[in-house]
């Protein structure tokens, strides 16, 4: 018997994190999977399973999240151009489908991404912006900016980055990741980390900014970032920075980033 014929389609979803246990499908409380999963169950009869590039925390916003599903050929009876509004017309008002475009048949969110970018905000000034309070982590203290850029290039490069993921309880084998990019950007008070690598740990980026922001103002030298990669050990780095500032705000696959590659 022959197999049903399928359709796959590729989604890049935002969403603001604050109403959420994370990314993926709870036993408590509610992840954003689900909430995208229900409206895709109202629109096709199979009731597809998302399938997602990486997992955000409890806390934590998107603006690039990929994530890939597949139906029936016979289930799909709309325009490709529609299929982004019908979702949409089904979430609630703080997740969002930007784009919803077919996707080859191996095409797989998770396992072809090769590499993710991460964004972290801060407010950096005695008072805080109420506008961005939702998404930016105010610091208050002054900071020092050039101890800030020099400890950030430490991080570039291939390391054991078990010092700064968090412990889930679980013996963690393989903690080498290898980040591509981590840089601060001011624009007046706020300051804007971006961090690019090939895959994170648990809490990975908020333990990187936690530690850059108290070199920022003092409670480490610059170069103890070497000092802390090499012990491996969590409790000699920094704090974890809050999850509201930390946004998904982009994940790479090989054609992007050869395209990108031909741009530069």
């Amino acid at each position: 018997m022959p197999a049903t014929a399928t359709i796959k389609f590729k989604l890049t979803i935002a969403y603001d994190g604050a109403a959420y246990q994370g990314w993926q499908m709870q036993k408590t409380g509610t992840g954003v999977q689900e909430k995208i999963e229900a409206s895709l169950a109202g629109l096709f009869a199979s009731k597809p399973r998302l399938h997602s590039s990486s997992r955000t925390d409890t806390g934590v916003h998107a603006l690039g999240m990929v994530a890939h599903f597949e139906i029936p050929r016979a289930e799909f009876k709309m325009p490709d151009h529609q299929l982004a509004l019908a979702i949409n017309a089904r979430l609630p008002d703080d997740i969002r489908v930007l784009t919803a475009t077919r996707a080859r048949k191996s095409f797989h969110a998770r396992f072809n991404a090769s590499g993710k970018q991460y964004r972290y905000f801060v407010w950096s000034h005695p008072a805080m912006n109420p506008l961005v309070r939702s998404t930016t982590w105010h610091v208050p203290r002054t900071l020092d900016f050039a101890a800030m850029r020099v400890a950030a290039k430490m991080f570039v490069g291939r390391h054991d980055f078990r010092s700064f993921t968090a412990n889930r309880g679980d013996n963690l084998k393989d903690a080498v990741r290898r980040l591509t990019r981590c840089d601060i950007k001011r624009s007046g008070p706020l300051v804007t980390f971006i961090i690019e690598g090939d895959g994170f740990l648990y809490k990975m980026c908020r333990g990187i900014v936690g530690t850059l922001v108290q070199i920022g103002y003092g409670r480490f030298p610059a170069s103890e970032v070497a000092t802390m990669l090499g012990h491996k050990d969590r409790r000699v780095a920094g704090m974890n920075a809050p999850a509201h500032g930390l946004v998904l705000w982009k994940v790479f696959y090989e054609q992007q980033r050869r395209k990108g590659a031909k741009k530069n």
